[in-house]
C-alpha cells in the first residue's frame, strides 16, 4: 500500500493525541515520551517507512541525522523509476546513504543514468541482489565492470535496451556474478552474442530465466551453451533470434527438464524436428513426472507457454504432438498459452480442452 506524506503526518498526529495529558508528548508503551519527530523509535520509524512511497522515504531521510541513519540501515527496497529528471544526481546522492539496498529499480523512460551513477552503486551497495537498469541507453561497459566487482551477490539483473554494452563486458560480469537467476538482455544486440552466452552458460549455472528477445546475433552455439550449462532453466525468450535452428530447441529439450516457457517468435529456421524433440522430451521425463505426482507436486508440468508465431515452416502434426504432450498448453479462448499467430497452416491445432468443448457442442447442441 502506497500512501503520501500527509498520511504519515496524520499518523504522527495520532501519536500526539494525548499530548495535553502526558506533559506535551505521547507516552509510549516502554515509558518514553515522543515530543518531536526525531523522538520516534527506530522500530516505529522503519514501520512507517514500509507504508509510504519511495519519494517520501527519501524526504524522510533528510529530516535529521537520526532518521537518515535509521533509514539507511533499514531500507532494502527502493525504486527511482518515478524520477523523470536528474536521476543520476539522485543516485549519486543516495547510494552512499542507502548501503543496505537489496532491490533497486532505475528503469527510465528517457535515458538519464550515467556510468558514474552505477559505479557509485557498486562502491556502496554490496548487498544488492536485484537491479533494474533497463533503457539506460547512456551506460557503457564501465557500468558492467563496476557491478562485476562491487555487486557479486546479484541474482536478478535487467539491462534490456542497454544497447552500448559489449559481449566482452557481459562475459566479464557473468564470471563474477555467479548467483544470477534472472537475466534480461532483451534488445542488447551487441552484448548478447554466442561469446557472451558461452560465458553465461559456464559460470551462471543457477540461471532460471533468460530473455534474449531481438538479439539477432544469438546462434545455436550460444543457446546450446545455456542448455548444457543451466539445467534449471525455466523460461527462455528467443523471440527474434533469427539465426537459431532446430539444434537449439533440441538441446533445450534434452537438457532443461524444468523448462516452462519458450519464446520462438519469428525464428523461421525452426522446423518440425524441433517440435518432435520437445514432445519426445516429455516422454523421456515421464518417470520424473510420475514421481512428482506421487509427491503431490505440480511444478513439474512441462511446457506451459510456447510462442511459435511466424514459425512458418511448422506443420500441424508436429505442433499437435507438442500440444498433446504438454496438457498445460492451450489454444482455447481466454487461455492462449500456445501462441501460433501468423501461422495460417496451424489453425487445425487444438488443445485437449478445446477438442472436448467441440465434442460437447456436437453431442449437445444448443436449442
Amino acid at each position: 500500500m502506497m500512501i503520501g506524506l500527509g498520511v504519515e503526518e496524520l499518523s504522527f498526529e495520532k501519536l500526539m493525541v494525548n499530548n495535553n495529558s502526558s506533559g506535551g508528548g505521547c507516552k509510549m508503551g516502554g515509558g518514553g515520551v515522543i515530543r518531536e519527530w526525531k523522538d520516534i523509535p527506530m522500530e516505529l520509524l522503519l514501520r512507517i517507512v514500509t507504508l509510504v512511497d519511495d519519494q517520501t522515504v527519501i524526504v524522510a531521510s533528510g529530516v535529521c541525522s537520526g532518521w537518515r541513519d535509521a533509514i539507511s540501515w533499514g531500507l532494502t527496497h527502493l525504486s527511482l523509476s518515478w524520477c523523470k529528471r536528474n536521476m543520476n544526481n539522485l543516485v549519486l546522492a543516495l547510494a552512499p546513504k542507502f548501503t543496505k539496498l537489496q532491490v533497486l529499480s532505475l528503469r527510465q523512460d528517457l535515458p538519464q543514468l550515467q556510468d558514474n551513477g552505477v559505479e557509485t552503486i557498486a562502491i556502496h551497495c554490496h548487498e544488492l541482489q536485484d537491479l533494474d537498469l533497463s533503457k539506460s541507453f547512456k551506460l557503457t561497459d564501465r557500468s558492467l565492470y563496476a557491478l562485476a566487482h562491487g555487486c557479486p551477490n546479484l541474482t536478478k539483473l535487467n539491462i534490456s535496451g542497454c544497447s552500448a554494452f559489449s559481449d566482452t563486458a557481459v562475459a566479464y560480469l557473468a564470471e563474477r556474478c555467479r548467483k544470477l537467476r534472472v537475466l534480461n538482455l532483451c534488445g542488447c544486440v551487441k552484448a548478447a552474442t554466442d561469446k557472451a552466452l558461452k560465458a553465461i552458460g559456464y559460470y551462471c549455472n543457477r540461471l532460471q530465466t533468460v530473455n534474449l528477445g531481438w538479439c539477432d546475433k544469438v546462434g545455436d552455439e550460444g543457446v546450446m551453451s545455456l542448455a548444457y550449462g543451466c539445467p534449471d532453466l525455466r523460461a527462455l525468450d528467443l523471440c527474434g533470434c533469427v539465426l537459431i535452428t532446430d539444434e537449439s530447441v533440441i538441446a533445450l529439450a534434452n537438457n532443461c527438464p524444468h523448462l516452462r516457457s519458450l519464446g520462438l517468435y519469428f525464428c523461421q529456421n525452426i522446423t518440425d524436428r524441433a517440435m518432435y524433440s520437445l514432445a519426445q522430451s516429455r516422454v523421456k521425463n515421464k518417470h520424473e513426472i510420475w514421481a512428482s505426482m506421487k509427491k503431490n507436486r505440480y511444478e513439474d508440468e512441462g511446457l506451459m507457454n510456447l510462442n511459435i508465431s511466424q514459425c512458418t515452416a511448422l506443420t500441424p502434426p508436429a505442433v499437435q504432438a507438442v500440444c498433446e504432450a504438454f496438457p498445460a498448453l492451450h489454444t482455447c479462448p481466454g487461455r492462449h498459452s500456445l501462441i501460433i499467430s501468423g501461422c495460417l497452416n496451424l489453425t487445425s491445432v487444438h488443445c485437449a480442452c478445446s477438442v472436448q468443448a467441440h465434442r460437447a457442442r456436437v453431442l449437445h447442441p444448443a436449442h
